[in-house]
């Protein structure tokens, strides 16, 4: 048993806040159509994946698992009271992140961890129509 919370233990450790290999692959398509963006700003409320500043949009991408998504999160079997409480957080901080940029007029485009793996390209067609619409 030890053993087996040992590799959870080093596996959760192993996964990475930012740099996702989700995050970049979104990031390398915007840029490679010439969209230009900063990537996990600090200075941005809840440091956005991806945010154009300019056109006040920012981009998060969220893991089903860490985000609690409803079709694919399933809490671990193991220090569930633990879990309960980390994924409840994060659900209840991504609903005040939305309150506070919809507040200041930004446009908050979210999107699940499944979303851009099932569907890439529409992923990039509603961040590129979002920035299209500001621009004009």
């Amino acid at each position: 048993m030890k053993n087996k919370i040992s590799n959870r233990s080093n596996n959760m450790r192993a996964i990475r806040g930012k740099d996702t290999k989700m995050e970049i692959k979104v990031r390398k398509a915007l840029w490679n159509q010439g969209y230009r963006f900063r990537k996990n700003d600090r200075t941005l409320y809840g440091s956005p994946d991806i945010s154009f500043k300019k056109f006040k949009i920012v981009v998060f991408l969220d893991s089903c698992f860490w985000h609690g998504c409803p079709l694919h999160f399933k809490i671990p079997k193991t220090n569930t009271e633990f879990w309960h409480q980390k994924i409840s957080r994060n659900i209840e901080r991504d609903s005040e992140v939305k309150r506070h940029y919809l507040e200041e007029g930004w446009i908050i485009l979210r999107f699940w961890e499944h979303e851009v793996k099932e569907d890439f390209d529409n992923v990039i067609r509603t961040i590129i129509y979002h920035i299209i619409q500001k621009r004009t």
